[in-house]
């Protein structure tokens, strides 16, 4: 009669354990370089969205700024003449009282719209919107091509929050701009209206 098989022997040897290979040397020094970079070209490339953003919204709001100053002009100039019209009608004879007072109601409607927009105002805080965009924008570009290098990773991740919480307040603030206005601004910019000369060639 064969002999009862042991436990050892019903059950397969375990197989060898594989050798783990060496570590390349300087292998945890890599991959910390290697996410150094990648976060210090993650911070450069959102240093430049903010700064497109703010030159997009600087130029919207500088075309914003040249309509409401265009508006004023439309109403206030024709108010002002109705206006000089109607009374030099009124004194010339009596029966120009009618004109008068027609062109007196016209002047008045004029300046009752020009009231009620308040397009000088309008304008002057398109203006004021359009140049806190523009610092916006040459902080960013300035910590991207001059402090970026020298700074770490932490001091660049704060000045990027706190340079985005600048360009949060500005929108919440601003008048959103036309499509007129982005049409225009779009067309300044593709025309070089913020190219500078020394990021261009070289003049002849």
């Amino acid at each position: 009669m064969d002999a009862t098989p042991t436990a050892a022997a019903s059950h397969p040897a375990a197989p060898a354990s594989t050798p783990v290979p060496d570590a390349p040397p300087g292998g945890a020094s890599e991959t910390g370089a290697d996410g150094e970079a990648n976060r210090r070209r993650a911070l450069d490339a959102e240093f430049r969205r903010l700064e497109e953003s703010a030159m997009w919204s600087a130029q919207c709001q500088f075309e914003e700024g040249k309509r409401w100053r265009a508006t004023h002009w439309a109403l206030g100039l024709p108010a002002t003449l109705l206006a000089a019209i109607a009374g030099t009608t009124a004194l010339v004879e009596s029966t120009g009282a009618t004109a008068a007072g027609i062109l007196a109601l016209l002047s008045a409607g004029l300046g009752a719209v020009l009231t009620t927009v308040n397009a000088p105002q309008r304008a002057s805080q398109a203006v004021a919107a359009a140049n806190v965009y523009l610092s916006i924008q040459t902080a960013a570009r300035q910590h991207r091509e001059i402090d970026l290098p020298a700074w770490t990773t932490v001091e660049a991740r704060e000045a990027l929050a706190a340079l985005t919480t600048r360009r949060d307040e500005q929108n919440a603030g601003a008048d959103p701009p036309s499509r007129r206005a982005y049409r225009k601004a779009r067309a300044n910019l593709n025309a070089g209206g913020q190219t500078y000369t020394v990021d261009g060639p070289a003049p002849l």
